[in-house]
């Protein structure tokens, strides 16, 4: 890995981030179980004209585990905001992905006058469904119990993340993910599915984001499977003057399974919104 990590300490415990370019500053969100070298393509062609900050969420990355005290996505964005004041950046525009657009909303609806413009790609912010909340939760147990992913949850867990092909037109994507779950183990196993809670568990944002006046672009895998496109465009219906998008071929992970289209998508939202 050929990237420079900074670190941040909040709350007692140290935020891995990375701070790359100049211009406009774009805050990244990255996916639950992923890390801010998920952003890479994206980084890679935004960094010639922006400022790319991509904070790794606590327990993921080389970010400490979660405070005591943080308990919710919403004490996350708090910590969020933390970072832009250490850094002394006024204001910016975020993009995020899953857990990222949920953390993401969180800080627009904290510091609204400093948040240009939102990308929430893959996402809902509304509650998670009773469903999928039942489901997840019991994975998360499953995972703090044994401090481990086992076998049969490695197999359930990774088509989520993917479009219906990925084995075979992104196979080494698909393989560094499933390893990735393979490795996560003891203390580290725990925290994750701790972190895992939040995720599953947050608030209902969807009140406060038909209050949202910000440049806001939608986006989602045609082929996502725990953020179906139906939910983005119940946020689209809320979010006045939000634009959508379908990515084709993509599932959850849309910005790695075609990044060109999403960097070239980002490029455009961006050059308009700022």
């Amino acid at each position: 890995m050929g990237r420079t990590v900074k670190k941040f300490v909040v709350d007692n415990r140290e935020m891995a981030y990375q701070d790359i370019g100049q211009g406009p500053v774009i805050v990244f969100g990255h996916s639950y179980l992923w890390d801010s070298e998920m952003w890479a393509p994206q980084v890679k062609v935004l960094s010639q004209h922006y400022r790319c900050i991509v904070p790794e969420l606590w327990a993921h990355g080389q970010s400490d585990f979660a405070p005591e005290s943080t308990r919710s996505l919403t004490d996350y964005a708090k910590q969020i905001v933390a970072l832009m004041d250490h850094l002394d950046i006024e204001t910016f525009s975020i993009v995020g992905l899953s857990v990222g657009g949920m953390w993401g909303a969180e800080v627009v609806s904290l510091v609204p006058q400093r948040v240009q413009s939102l990308v929430l790609m893959d996402t809902f912010v509304g509650l998670e469904p009773e469903v999928t909340h039942a489901k997840y939760f019991g994975m998360l147990d499953t995972i703090s119990q044994l401090q481990a992913v086992p076998e049969p949850l490695v197999e359930a867990v990774t088509p989520l993340f993917f479009a219906d092909n990925a084995s075979q037109d992104n196979p080494e994507l698909v393989e560094r993910f499933t390893e990735s779950l393979r490795n996560l183990k003891g203390d580290q196993a725990v925290e994750v599915a701790r972190v895992g809670r939040m995720v599953f568990g947050r608030r209902d944002q969807i009140e406060a984001i038909e209050k949202f006046a910000l440049p806001v672009l939608i986006a989602v895998g045609q082929e996502d499977k725990p953020r179906p496109v139906l939910e983005s465009y119940l946020m689209h219906d809320i979010i006045s003057g939000s634009e959508l998008i379908q990515i084709p071929k993509a599932g959850h992970i849309s910005n790695l399974e075609q990044a060109d289209f999403v960097s070239k998508m980002l490029a455009n939202f961006l050059a308009k919104a700022l």
